[in-house]
């Protein structure tokens, strides 16, 4: 009977699959020594020369060109990399736990309970592409971010804004006319119910919104200061929130130790968003010379999608394929403009509402190797993420420092067959070439026991 029920129980983990097994695995050993690794560090332009390093609990302890002394005699495993390359796991700073693979429909109307089951799975294939962080910027992550944290399923860490913020007809506004007039004092929309979005037309309702996701739990906050791709009624030009209302967000999130960022494609958003305070800027693709300048001189975060026709984009009405062209038509002059004036530029993918769209994440970092070295694409997305990350002050939900391999940092690192440097085209296929994948000095994939 017990030899019945093992084979039961073997068959179901194979048919879930390798992620399924990650998180099925024995307690993590406390130590893990990866030896003779070449690392990229998160920060440098070439690897280093072979090395040995040590984690202990979660942590990185030691680095070390020779051997290391005193190692730890107990729940001690040895990764022998052989000159394989050992580097930080990788951050997307634009991500959305909820959104990506489901459609709007099935969030909008649909069972929240089965599109919690789509994310818990699109958060594993996320941790197996070797994103072992994220920074959720709209949609009801806090219960998933709860059970990957509490070991309940496997994912990356999550940053969570919450529900972003918008107004009336504003980006995030996906109610049709039927739902309209708004009562004022009236019951929430299906969306705010969901905590996907939320409405807020003045100061005082921007306070009230802006301190809900924070009691909820929120790392940051996200407003959409001007019009979007997705949503139904938010042409590009548009400025959503006024001057005032903006300072009341920004000044709700300080007074909690984190910060406001907004979306915003054009100028005039963009200038408004930093008059008030706000610390990054999610998108800027129409941006002009001026507010180039303006972004540079004030130390602001430009988190950057590099949005082309690359043919997996999920099915638009036309107005907003039009919206979407657009965007595109100005990602190349956003990056030069970046690049000219050394705007602190940091990399997401906001994939949306789509089935496969996750698939691409790792292709999405690729595309930035068009106009940016391979260390320079992949600093963006392991050390410069990092940092921004740190903007949440004590609101940081993951206190320790992330994106890179140095001694008393975060253990979260990626073993890669190949050197990601020379061609960072080894990204293209993880699950090949992802060889370990440890976050939090918990090892969800080895493939180097398997004797590749």
């Amino acid at each position: 009977m017990h030899r019945m029920i093992r084979k039961l129980l073997c068959a179901a983990f194979a048919l879930t699959g390798p992620m399924i097994i990650a998180a099925a695995q024995e307690p993590a050993p406390t130590s893990v020594l990866f030896e003779n690794v070449r690392i990229f560090d998160g920060i440098g332009e070439r690897l280093s020369d072979p090395a040995n390093v040590l984690v202990v609990g979660n942590t990185i302890q030691s680095i070390s060109s020779t051997a290391i002394a005193d190692l730890p005699t107990d729940a001690l495993l040895v990764i022998r990399g052989e000159g394989r390359t050992l580097m930080p796991g990788l951050i997307d700073n634009h991500w959305h736990t909820l959104l990506a693979r489901s459609s709007l429909a099935e969030l909008l109307d649909g069972d929240m309970g089965y599109a919690n089951i789509v994310a818990t799975r699109e958060a594993e294939a996320t941790l197996m592409r070797g994103f072992t962080t994220v920074r959720d910027l709209g949609g009801p992550s806090f219960g998933l971010k709860r059970a990957i944290d509490e070991g309940v399923t496997v994912g990356p860490r999550i940053y969570p804004s919450g529900a972003m913020i918008t107004i009336t007809g504003g980006h995030g506004d996906f109610r049709t006319p039927a739902d309209l007039p708004r009562q004022l004092g009236g019951p929430p929309s299906r969306m705010e119910i969901r905590n996907g979005s939320l409405l807020a037309d003045s100061p005082d309702e921007v306070r009230v919104r802006v301190r809900e996701q924070l009691l909820l739990g929120a790392s940051q906050i996200k407003l959409t200061a001007g019009g979007g791709v997705a949503s139904p009624h938010s042409p590009l030009d548009v400025s959503t929130f006024t001057q005032d209302e903006l300072e009341a967000a920004v000044e709700a999130a300080e007074n909690w130790g984190t910060y406001v960022t907004v979306h915003a494609y054009t100028p005039v958003a963009i200038q408004r968003a930093i008059a008030a305070g706000v610390r990054v800027i999610e998108h800027g693709h129409l941006l002009d010379d001026a507010t180039a300048q303006l972004i540079a001189e004030n130390g602001i975060w430009l988190s950057f999608q590099p949005f082309t026709d690359d043919g997996y984009a999920p099915p638009l009405p036309p107005a907003n394929q039009a919206r979407l062209e657009q965007v595109r038509t100005g990602t190349e002059k956003t990056i030069a403009l970046a690049k000219q004036y050394g705007i602190k530029v940091a990399f997401g993918t906001d994939i949306l509402f789509s089935p496969t769209g996750g698939e691409h994440q790792l292709f999405e970092l690729i595309k930035f190797s068009r106009w940016y070295s391979a260390a320079e694409t992949l600093a963006m997305a392991t050390s410069a993420n990092g940092e921004l990350l740190k903007l949440s002050g004590p609101r940081d939900p993951y206190p320790g420092k992330l994106g890179v391999v140095e001694e008393g940092a975060l253990a979260d690192l990626l073993l890669v067959d190949g050197d990601p440097l020379a061609n960072i085209r080894v990204l293209e296929d993880p699950a090949r070439n992802f060889l370990v994948i440890m976050k939090d000095g918990r090892i969800y994939k080895n493939d180097l026991e398997n004797g590749h």
